[in-house]
């Protein structure tokens, strides 16, 4: 079995928003870990320059399951079009990598 795993970005309107998706997805087993941060964000939408206080999650998981995180997340989120990108992880510890697997119930192979 050939693992493939990522850290997957999303920001959230407020702590309890990040809290409540991340919760959720380490419960279903979608994140062995998120990390939350406050951020400052400056973005454009609907033609207009925005600069918010927001959360920023930064989810690790096997990229096999992502589909199912991001649908997810996008059940769970207030923003009409939430930030939800997936970087490839393509080295790190290999205890870390393990228990990734571990948390997310992958078998051996990790």
């Amino acid at each position: 079995m050939t693992v493939n795993f990522g850290v997957v970005l999303v920001t959230a309107a407020s702590e309890a928003e990040a809290e409540n998706i991340a919760k959720s997805l380490v419960e279903h087993k979608l994140a062995a870990c998120v990390s939350l941060s406050p951020i400052r964000s400056i973005y454009t939408w609907q033609g207009e320059i925005h600069s918010e206080s927001e959360w920023q999650l930064v989810i690790k998981t096997d990229m096999a399951k992502f589909e199912a995180l991001k649908t997810k997340v996008q059940e769970l989120h207030s923003y009409e079009v939430p930030e939800i990108i997936a970087i490839p992880i393509i080295a790190g510890s290999e205890a870390y990598l393990s228990w990734i697997g571990q948390s997310l119930d992958l078998q051996s192979g990790v």
